[in-house]
């Protein structure tokens, strides 16, 4: 469990297994020690949260240009083009499940379907590793047995309503005359019965600003040599320097990727002191990450690396970005 430790304190988040004593995010850390004695309690690291979250999104921006984040680790994905181009929904949120899988290392459930409302629902419905695609010929097969409070916009007090008045599911919702439940819930009540329907008219807006840029180079022969890789870093550091110059953006953390040839995928992150667009301070940064990972693996065979950076803003409010720069041309 995240957080909690102190008799003041609040739950951020409880895993699955915390969850099974009735441990929740946002309860008082006392109630969850209560419930849970023998869980283990963390302090948050907000800081790697965000540059997980960069790794996260950076992923999702490669599937799709139109992302609209929820949280730091959920978003809708408007895959419609790739649909178009003849791929299928299945597929595409099959091989994002894998690529989150191999690159980072961490489960996700992926629920796949053609509107929000229904997306949201089977990414919630197999968690924490699931898989879910809701077809529009099966809509109803996969909400009617739902209980209603799974449903947004039905909160406890709602359900409460509606189970007074013997509407357990989102299918005996949906099949509830309009009057019956403009009587019991006032003019939410046929919104709400549309949901149990999932009709869902809502697009996906990209609201969020670009969270990192990177480049990255599959090879067709492994690199077995040091040298080789320095001069893929540096080619690769000085195109998202012009990324982040043509956009207007400047970063606080470097990322290294490395995937070797039996397919292991590891990132590397580096939060520098200040921010940068600099290509010789990222290059530099990138090197040194390398360097640490070769004094574990001195017999390496790399089939892809990457650099990146993440932790962007257009413009920071102080001038830690300047002392950054001033020690890259100082090198």
């Amino acid at each position: 469990m995240v957080g909690g430790g102190r008799a003041r304190g609040v739950v951020a988040a409880a895993s699955y297994e915390a969850r099974q004593f009735g441990v929740r995010s946002a309860m008082p850390g006392r109630t969850a020690h209560r419930l849970c004695p023998h869980g283990v309690f963390v302090r948050a690291r907000f800081e790697r949260y965000r540059e997980v979250s960069a790794a996260v999104f950076a992923l999702f921006n490669e599937v799709s240009g139109r992302v609209e984040g929820l949280s730091l680790d959920e978003a809708f994905l408007d895959v419609s083009e790739a649909v178009g181009d003849g791929r299928s929904l299945e597929s595409i949120g099959r091989t994002l499940k894998l690529k989150i899988s191999q690159d980072l290392g961490l489960s996700a459930s992926v629920g796949m379907a053609h509107n929000k409302l229904l997306a949201k629902l089977a990414s919630d419905y197999d968690k924490p590793d699931g898989l879910v695609y809701v077809p529009r010929d099966g809509v109803h097969r996969f909400l009617d047995p739902l209980p209603v409070r799974r449903l947004w916009g039905v909160g406890p007090r709602t359900t409460e309503k509606l189970h007074d008045a013997g509407i357990l599911t989102a299918g005996q919702l949906r099949m509830t005359a309009p009057d019956v439940l403009v009587d019991l819930l006032g003019s939410s009540g046929p919104e709400l019965a549309a949901r149990a329907a999932g009709i869902d008219d809502r697009p996906v807006k990209a609201r969020r600003r670009r969270r990192s840029v990177s480049q990255e180079t599959t090879f067709g022969d492994d690199l077995t040599e040091p040298d080789q890789l320095l001069a893929v870093i540096r080619e690769q550091s000085r195109s998202v320097a012009e990324t982040l110059r043509s956009k207007q953006l400047h970063a606080r953390t470097v990322v290294l990727k490395i995937r070797s040839s039996s397919f292991s995928t590891l990132t590397r992150s580096q939060t520098l002191p200040g921010y940068t667009r600099e290509a010789r301070l990222i290059e530099q940064t990138a090197e040194d990450l390398l360097q640490a990972w070769l004094d574990w693996h001195p017999d390496f065979a790399i089939r892809l690396l990457g650099v990146g950076v993440s932790g962007l803003v257009s413009q920071p409010d102080d001038s830690s970005w300047l002392r950054a720069e001033e020690e890259s041309s100082r090198s």
